[in-house]
């Protein structure tokens, strides 16, 4: 097991510091409007604003074992988003963002810094043109944007920004959204990317055509298909080029017993290789949830499983993936399964979240069971728990933790984060 951490390290005054200000700060409405005012400008009757996001974070991540047997890490960081929105003009809206990432500690393994010594933590200290792109609403019902962009379908487990990182993934791309009013509900995303800005601040060039068609059904929830074709251009990148079709099922009943409401997910999804892939597979993957949620407490139990074609576990080049995905948000905080394993994974997990004080505190608790695709390899045991306080639209605090637990998989990992965030 993980070492447990007795002490925050004394590097976290700014944080500290931070997060007093922040708790001053809902008391403190007309400053928080003065700054909204002097952020939004108007021309000609169309807005434009200067955005803003500020993000300082500790994380800790203390592992039993690994390569080279890693140091525990600590990071103290703060991630600046700084971004110019034009205002409307005869259909047209431009934005353009900076985004840059300051190490206060760098006692981790960022893959870019050399401190292999420590174990990783995946932020590093770079600064980048995270958005720049031009908008067209001209057309009725449709929106066209063209340039470097974040990108978020459905649950982003297949297309997403990889939000929880400091500096996050976005796409030179261009992108159709179209909201059919004929046809009552249906939303259609259809485009190209030409290239990911990585965590990593590196770029990935592919040939990428997408398509994401998401239409309501009533009051019960979401009907939707897609495809992805990731075409990877560098050869480094080639086994990561697949093609992957689905079908998803997701939403919350109408309300019954007056106070009760079922959530419910049901997913398919199949993958082959792609484009100039070295591997010639074909692999499933399924995704169940089911749940209730009544009086601010909301309780579900789910599977997500992701198939192997059984090359052991450190093969991955056969196995379901999910390379543009946010997949920290799936199969454990701790991190251990953000690449499939060859023997594929079953993750069975339960999950339960309690919103109080009008819903500006949310506490959060997961709990999962990692087997291989088969149910035979136990590969190790997860829990999860986080608790965010929002300070109204602009301001929050949160504290998250992981804790795995190997038998076959990995190392025991301990993953601890404390944050403040200011957004504008």
């Amino acid at each position: 097991m993980p070492k447990q951490t007795t002490r925050l390290s004394a590097r976290l005054a700014p944080g500290a510091l931070l997060s007093m200000s922040l708790a001053g700060m809902p008391a403190q409405a007309d400053f928080t409007k003065e700054v909204e005012d002097a952020l939004n400008f108007y021309h000609y009757g169309n807005n434009g604003a200067i955005k803003m996001d500020l993000n300082y974070r500790w994380e800790n991540v203390d592992q039993d074992r690994g390569a080279g047997n890693p140091k525990t890490a600590n990071a103290n960081t703060a991630r600046l988003r700084l971004g110019l929105l034009s205002p409307t003009f005869h259909g047209f809206q431009a934005y353009g963002e900076y985004e840059g990432l300051y190490a206060l500690q760098e006692d981790y393994n960022s893959t870019r810094n050399r401190r292999t010594q420590y174990s990783v933590i995946a932020d590093p200290d770079a600064s980048e043109l995270n958005q720049f792109w031009l908008s067209y609403n001209g057309i009725p019902d449709t929106l066209v944007k063209v340039g470097r962009q974040r990108i978020k379908f459905d649950d982003d487990r297949f297309i997403g920004n990889v939000g929880w990182r400091q500096m996050e993934m976005t796409y030179d791309s261009i992108l159709f959204t179209h909201k059919n009013q004929t046809l009552f509900g249906l939303t259609v995303n259809a485009g190209y990317i030409d290239s990911a800005r990585t965590i990593f601040n590196t770029k990935e060039s592919m040939n990428s055509p997408i398509l994401n068609l998401n239409y309501k059904v009533g009051d019960w929830g979401n009907l939707i298909g897609y495809g992805y074709w990731l075409d990877y251009r560098e050869r480094e990148n080639f086994a990561k080029s697949s093609q992957t079709y689905g079908l998803r099922f997701d939403g919350k009943s109408p309300q019954f017993f007056d106070r009760v409401n079922a959530v419910y997910t049901a997913e398919w999804s199949t993958q082959a290789d792609y484009g100039d892939n070295p591997n010639s597979y074909q692999v499933d993957r399924i995704n169940l949830m089911a749940g209730a949620s009544a009086y601010n407490l909301t309780v579900s139990g789910a599977v997500e499983q992701l198939n192997g074609l059984g090359n052991g576990a450190g093969t991955t080049t056969k196995a379901f993936q999910t390379p543009l995905g946010t997949n920290h948000a799936f199969q454990g905080w701790a991190d251990l399964f953000l690449t499939t394993p060859g023997d594929g994974i079953r993750d069975v997990f339960a999950t339960a979240s309690y919103k109080m004080m009008n819903d500006s505190l949310i506490i959060t608790g997961v709990y999962h069971d990692f087997k291989d695709d088969t149910g035979s390899i136990q590969y190790g045991k997860e829990w999860d728990f986080s608790v965010l306080k929002k300070f109204g639209k602009h301001y929050s605090l949160l504290a998250k933790y992981a804790n795995y637990n190997a038998d076959t998989f990995g190392t025991d990992t301990q993953k601890i984060w404390l944050q403040a965030n200011v957004s504008f």
